[in-house]
């Protein structure tokens, strides 16, 4: 009997592996470079009209309009040493963190594991003014109606990957919007914008960096690696037009989210010769000192 039962159990988990398989599960669908980069344009001569609230002295929270007129939310940070013009850094949080991860050590009792916060205080030292936003679906812009864990079961389970990409394409935009508000301030140096971002930040900063020439500085920490199903979104499908940026990869041997294999393709591929990659050992969620990496990077 038991035998019976265990021969019924895979059956059936075959038949249900192979239905999802042939009509659920996402295909491979590569796309030319030109029409994914059609897919990121957006009218960049809209005003940018961004409402600061200052929370305390040299610290700001701010919203403004996106493209397609959605509400953004985030934080800005002036270093306490005055000067004409500040150097910029953006942080892009990972998957679930909000943009108050960059200003704190914990955040509504769950601790910072990523360390972002040391890369903000590291940043500051360096005069630097710090910016982050929430990305869509997370933070102030959550919606309970279409939660991360739905948006990314329907990309895993049943190959519905439209809203998964939408995320992270619109979130990406949001962040041109941002760049067109710090091309507008004359105190802001322009010629000297960072990007930091941790996994799907990395991501994002990737993509970001790869699109926008106004960035000069990119830290891509623990990205995770994209094929082909979600082509749109997939850093390796940008990274060729990082042609003259600084770039600075940072990978883990045993990270869940990229085989080293994978790793090596993408430093590989990132065309900028003005690039490094530092790879720790361990899981996606790197040592606590791996910021220490960051110093040399953010002081040039």
């Amino acid at each position: 009997m038991i035998k019976i039962i265990g021969m019924i159990l895979a059956i059936t988990f075959s038949l249900v592996f192979g239905y999802w398989y042939s009509f659920l599960a996402l295909d491979e669908i590569p796309m030319e470079q030109a029409e994914i980069i059609q897919q990121y344009q957006y009218n960049s001569e809209q005003a940018v009209e961004l409402i600061l609230t200052e929370i305390e002295p040299h610290l700001f929270t701010f919203t403004y309009k996106s493209f397609d007129q959605s509400l953004v939310n985030g934080q800005i940070s002036y270093p306490k040493n005055q000067a004409d013009k500040y150097p910029v850094l953006i942080g892009i949080s990972a998957m679930g963190r909000g943009y108050q991860r960059w200003w704190s050590e914990s955040f509504k009792g769950r601790p910072t594991v990523t360390q972002v916060n040391k890369i903000t205080e590291l940043a500051d030292k360096n005069g630097y003014v710090v910016i982050s936003i929430d990305a869509r679906y997370h933070g102030k812009r959550k919606n309970p109606d279409r939660t991360l864990r739905s948006i990314m079961n329907d990309l895993h389970f049943f190959g519905d990957k439209t809203d998964y990409e939408a995320m992270i394409k619109n979130t990406v935009i949001d962040h041109r919007v941002l760049l067109d508000w710090v091309s507008q301030q004359n105190n802001l140096d322009k010629s000297n914008i960072s990007v930091v971002g941790y996994s799907m930040g990395g991501q994002i900063g990737l993509i970001l960096a790869s699109l926008d020439q106004r960035i000069s500085k990119i830290i891509s920490i623990v990205p995770p690696y994209l094929d082909d199903k979600t082509a749109l979104v997939a850093p390796k499908n940008f990274i060729s037009l990082l042609k003259n940026q600084d770039v600075l990869l940072l990978t883990a041997d045993d990270d869940e989210n990229a085989s080293k294999s994978e790793n090596n393709f993408i430093f590989k591929h990132i065309s900028s010769p003005k690039k490094v990659r530092i790879d720790f050992s361990g899981g996606h969620i790197l040592p606590d000192d791996y910021v220490d990496s960051l110093s040399d990077f953010l002081a040039g």
